[in-house]
C-alpha cells in the first residue's frame, strides 16, 4: 500500500484497518460514539491552525479531518447503512439544492440576497423533516446541535429566534439584559443557594453570549482569544516569577499582579 493524492486510496486504507482478518485490532474495536470525540477534536485542531496561520500544519489537519467521515462511512457500509459515495452524493445534491443561483435559473443580488434564499430552503427542508417524524409545526431551534460548543450554541439560538423577531432592539437593551443578569447572579450567592448560582450564572452566560451577536462578534472565538491571551500573560507571569527566584506558589498575589500589569501595559504600549 503507497500513498496517494487519490482519495479512493484513502478509502482502502481505511477498509484495510477494519478488514476483520487482518485489520488493526484498536481500529476493529471503535464504533461511532468511541470516535465522535476524534471528529470533534480534529475539527478544533483545524480551526487552531487557521488562527496561527500555520498553513503547514493546516495541510496535516485536514488530512486528519477528512480521515473522520471515511472512518464513519466504513462503519456504516459494514453495518449496512450507507457508504461514503452516498455521503458524498447527499452533499452533492444539497448544495446544488441549496444555490439555485448558481446550479438553476435563479438570480442572486449580492451575498445577503443568496444567504436569504439559503434560509428560506433550509426552513423548508426543516419543515419536510418535521413532517417526516409526524410533527405538524417545525421549531426553527430543531436543528441546532445539542453537541455544539455551549457559548456557540446560545449564540446561534438567539442568531435563530431574532428571524421571527424574537430578539432585543438594539445592543443598549441586551447590555441592560446582562446587567440585570449580572445583579441576580450576586443575589443569588448572597442567598447561599447554589442551585439558584448555578442557573443565574447560565442566564448570564447566555445573555453574553447573545450581546456580542448584537456586536458581531463570534463568542466562541472571541472567548478562545481571551483563553489563548490569558495563557500566554500567565506564562509571563510564571516567567518573571523564576527571574525574581520565587515558586508562584510563594510569590502572593500582589507581586503575581505587579507582573500581570506589566504583561498587560506592553501589551498596550
Amino acid at each position: 500500500m503507497q500513498p496517494s493524492r487519490d482519495i479512493s486510496r484513502l478509502i482502502e486504507i481505511m477498509a484495510a484497518l477494519r478488514d476483520p482478518q487482518s485489520g488493526c485490532p484498536w481500529d476493529l474495536e471503535q464504533d461511532f460514539r468511541s470516535i465522535r470525540h476524534y471528529t470533534i477534536e480534529e475539527a478544533y485542531e483545524v480551526a487552531d491552525a487557521i488562527e496561527r496561520e500555520d498553513f503547514s500544519d493546516l495541510r496535516e489537519e485536514l488530512g486528519d479531518l477528512l480521515l473522520q467521515p471515511i472512518y464513519h462511512a466504513q462503519m456504516a457500509q459494514e453495518a449496512g447503512h450507507f457508504d461514503i459515495g452516498d455521503v458524498v452524493y447527499a452533499i452533492t445534491e444539497k448544495l446544488i439544492r441549496r444555490h439555485p443561483h448558481v446550479f438553476g435559473d435563479v438570480t442572486a443580488d449580492g451575498a445577503t440576497d443568496a444567504q436569504n434564499r439559503w434560509e428560506a430552503i433550509k426552513a423548508r427542508e426543516r419543515a419536510a423533516k418535521a413532517d417526516r417524524r409526524g410533527e405538524t409545526e417545525p421549531s426553527l431551534l430543531d436543528d441546532v446541535p445539542q453537541v455544539l460548543p455551549a457559548l456557540a450554541r446560545a449564540e446561534k439560538l438567539t442568531k435563530r429566534a431574532a428571524k421571527v423577531g424574537f430578539d432585543w432592539p438594539d445592543f443598549t437593551a441586551v447590555k441592560a439584559k446582562v446587567e440585570e443578569e449580572l445583579q441576580e447572579v450576586a443575589e443569588a450567592q448572597v442567598s447561599g443557594d447554589s442551585a439558584a448560582t448555578h442557573e443565574e450564572i447560565g442566564d448570564l452566560l447566555f445573555a453574553v453570549a447573545n450581546l456580542a451577536r448584537h456586536a458581531g462578534v463570534d463568542a466562541e472565538a472571541a472567548l478562545r482569544d481571551a483563553n489563548s491571551k490569558f495563557t500566554r500573560r500567565f506564562h509571563y507571569v510564571e516567567a518573571r516569577c523564576r527571574e525574581d527566584g520565587i515558586a508562584p506558589t510563594e510569590a502572593g498575589l500582589e507581586r503575581m499582579d505587579g507582573y500581570w500589569n506589566e504583561i498587560r501595559k506592553a501589551d498596550k504600549a
